[in-house]
């Protein structure tokens, strides 16, 4: 059996591939870098992430980018011998433009080298490439209409493109307008008996979210409604474990067998997600009709699903612990907008140690120095291990619980002209700057051992200098905040867990970390 969520944590817009017996999921990383993280399966039951795609800033240059903006709904597909990404950087995404630019990027191995990206469009996001029998390639992408009075998600568009010219030639066509769901967007084609098939996301990426389902005999229409639409939806059922299930992606197994990859979100508490939007996946059979239908007579996501008639292959287990004995960072580990690039991050400089040199602050959309991985669970604990020796109050580093730039909560050690080096608690929330204890705690020299533990929509900070015992530090904190529900304007990227360094100077004073351990528990007694 396969048990949901596959992709635990933020890893939503799937998009899955198979090529012979290996099965590929690429997901959004927004401004994470590095862009559009694999994941790797042999049965669609166990996953292991394999690499990134978007690996430098000419593929991918996010500096300056808007929170929730950067690397929208890759879409993988392989023709041929070659893999291709499209994929969508977002400049901007609020009120009435959106600034989205779509790309293409190639490769004759999935673990690449991926090519230098070819510009494709910015006239919507959600670009997908469809490869039809007779060689010919087409992309379709909503389109974003600004116009006052007018329906913003303005229906899907199809257009030619050409291999040998490398770019969209021909005339455009808006062939589906959605169904009366609306917010149509994330579509993706398909061709079967015939039929060219238009699957596409309505209803909005959240608590309304649906996949649907329409077909033609001609690539460009006109396209028929699936009269079961939505053929999935977690919508009206607020009791289902699995919520927002939408955006979906379709693949058939080497044994004719097929499924649906699929976001969800898993609310901590009333309807907030901090683990972001979630892959799962759902078994699917041909109806008499020629409809794809969810199994289980029903058309909303199950916690279980039966697995395919494919040989069991798990993979080793990840350590809990990194203790950056190696030149490079892990798949676990994400950087901010930036590349991890010599200039302010090394794991040469000190061996056995990761040194980040301090940058901007949190509130920067530009250049910090955070190093992070996602949370994937509602119930686990991060601890690190720092050496730092910080002059004045605008040098800073420590652990942090980020979800943007508007919102995170920074267990931090800094020097105060009284104090010396101390340590504190900054949270910020909805961009609300506040230091949670009345006056920060003298540390002295030494190195400093960070722990933060969550339970739900509930966080504990604690603290150790060299091997004494561990103090609690604050109080327990509400850090629902960290959600994607909580801000005011829609946003997609779930908590992350990192570590982060300030110098507002611009001096670079830089802080070593000796571990980052991280730990998962099955719930709050766990």
């Amino acid at each position: 059996m396969i048990s949901n969520p596959i992709l635990r944590g933020f890893h939503p817009d799937p998009s899955i591939v198979r090529v012979g017996e290996d099965f590929y999921i690429a997901t959004s990383t927004f401004e994470w870098f590095p862009g559009v993280l694999v994941h790797h399966s042999k049965d669609l039951v166990n996953w292991h992430p394999l690499t990134s795609i978007l690996t430098r800033s000419s593929q991918l240059n996010m500096e300056g980018n808007v929170n929730s903006g950067g690397a929208w709904a890759p879409c993988l597909s392989y023709h041929d011998g070659i893999f291709y990404l499209i994929y969508t950087d977002v400049k901007s995404r609020m009120g009435a433009f959106k600034d989205t630019h779509n790309y293409m990027v190639t490769a004759n191995n999935i673990k690449g080298p991926w090519s230098e990206p070819i510009y494709l469009n910015s006239s919507g996001f959600d670009p997908s490439l469809f490869h039809d029998e007779d060689g010919r390639q087409w992309l379709v992408n909503m389109i974003w209409d600004h116009r006052k009075g007018t329906n913003s998600f303005a229906g899907i568009v199809l257009q030619e493109y050409s291999k040998e010219e490398k770019k969209l030639i021909g005339p455009k066509k808006n062939i589906f307008q959605g169904t009366e769901l609306k917010l149509t967007e994330g579509p993706h084609l398909y061709k079967r008996n015939g039929y060219y098939y238009l699957l596409t996301a309505e209803g909005g990426t959240q608590y309304e979210h649906a996949v649907t389902m329409a077909r033609s005999r001609h690539i460009d229409g006109p396209y028929e409604v699936d009269p079961a639409n939505p053929i999935l939806t977690s919508a009206g059922k607020p009791e289902l474990e699995l919520q927002k299930a939408g955006h979906a992606s379709l693949v058939e197994t080497q044994t004719g067998e097929w499924y649906m990859v699929h976001l969800v979100g898993r609310p901590v508490k009333d309807k907030l997600c901090m683990l972001g939007r979630e892959t799962a996946i759902q078994r699917c059979h041909w109806t008499e009709e020629d409809w794809i239908a969810v199994d289980g007579g029903n058309n909303w996501p199950q916690t279980v699903v039966q697995a395919p008639q494919l040989p069991s292959h798990p993979f080793p287990v990840e350590p809990s612990i990194d203790h950056f004995d190696n030149t490079e960072l892990g798949l676990q580990w994400n950087t901010l907008r930036i590349p991890a690039s010599p200039d302010w991050l090394s794991l040469t400089a000190r061996s056995g140690w990761l040194r980040l040199r301090g940058q901007e602050s949190m509130s920067s959309t530009h250049r910090q120095s955070l190093v992070a991985r996602r949370q994937q669970s509602m119930y686990c604990e991060a601890e690190i291990s720092m050496e730092y020796r910080p002059e004045h109050y605008q040098q800073m580093a420590g652990l942090i619980l980020f979800y943007d730039t508007r919102d995170y909560v920074y267990l931090r050690v800094t020097h105060h002209e009284e104090l010396g080096i101390c340590i504190g608690i900054i949270q910020s929330i909805n961009g609300v700057y506040n230091e949670i204890l009345e006056g920060d705690i003298p540390l002295g020299e030494g190195t400093y051992h960070l722990k933060v533990m969550i339970q739900r929509d509930k966080a504990r900070f604690m603290y150790a200098v060299q091997d004494g015992e561990w103090n609690g530090i604050g109080p327990e904190l509400d850090v629902s905040h960290l959600s994607d529900e909580f801000a005011d304007y829609i946003r997609f990227t779930g908590n992350f867990i990192g570590m982060s360094v300030q110098d507002l100077s611009g001096e670079g004073m830089h802080a070593d970390f000796d571990y980052f351990r991280y730990d998962e528990h099955e719930d709050a007694n766990g």
